[in-house]
């Protein structure tokens, strides 16, 4: 069984997934920035910042920060710049020219996963959730956000993935291969009749393998794992969330 945890930020999974590619990959940078580009951090963008400094947003596997270049132009420093009410200077930076872009690809490999739809496809609030057939957090959850997903408020799509048992990868694929996914995920995650593996094709096997690369290239490590949007950011719930945690992922109190 996976235990549940608590949400945790998502700018470091989108950046184990894929680096965004550099602003300007082809530029010369200063001296000393290029130097930390030799020793692995992508430059992303330059943005003016206080004091006469230069700000350049980077990002390296597995995390962004700030660089920040002096006015002789001879020298920089890697970190968070703050004022004097010790306020982040840095974040606004990163968040626009860093995690803005990772967010959205990593939103679009999403969209791009094998998944079955669980409620009305025009809800607005979407969220994506790795979801193992054999995995109990995973029908906990599902039945914690009918409410949402029966009032049309909230679609959840099911990224099946079969990590937990030896038979999870059969009843992974023989659900996205159903006559009626939706109803068949329905059936096995609220209906009480489980699902019972049978051989698929190649072709639906290999969506089950391509969801759970995905999962590991995320370094996930519990079903269910959701994400979802919260204004410009991209949040990630781990196992079953609180009930706190469940009405900010859904977006307000259970209709």
């Amino acid at each position: 069984m996976r235990l549940p945890s608590p949400l945790l930020p998502v700018g470091a999974l989108a950046l184990a997934l894929a680096m965004a590619a550099p602003a300007q990959a082809d530029d010369h940078w200063p001296a000393p920035v290029q130097a930390l580009t030799d020793q692995g951090l992508s430059i992303h963008a330059e943005f003016e910042a206080p004091g006469g400094l230069t700000g350049y947003a980077a990002s390296y596997p597995s995390g962004e920060v700030a660089i920040y270049l002096t006015p002789d132009g001879e020298h920089a420093i890697v970190g968070t710049l703050v004022d004097a009410e010790g306020r982040d200077l840095s974040k606004a930076a990163l968040d626009e020219h860093v995690r803005a872009a990772q967010n959205a690809e990593l939103w679009e490999t999403l969209e791009e996963s094998h998944w079955i739809l669980d409620g009305d496809p025009d809800a607005e609030r979407v969220l994506y959730t790795f979801t193992d057939a054999n995995c109990p957090y995973c029908r906990q959850f599902w039945e914690e956000a009918r409410p949402w997903v029966e009032a049309g408020e909230v679609q959840l799509r099911h990224i099946m993935v079969g990590i937990l048992a030896s038979n999870s990868p059969a009843k992974a694929a023989t659900l996205l291969a159903a006559d009626d996914p939706a109803a068949a995920l329905h059936a096995h995650s609220g209906g009480g009749e489980e699902v019972e593996p049978t051989a698929q094709s190649r072709e639906i096997e290999e969506q089950v393998y391509a969801n759970n690369q995905l999962f590991e290239e995320l370094g996930l490590m519990a079903t269910p794992t959701t994400f979802y949007r919260d204004g410009d950011s991209l949040e990630r719930l781990q196992g079953v969330p609180s009930r706190e945690r469940m009405i900010e992922a859904m977006g307000g109190e259970a209709p």
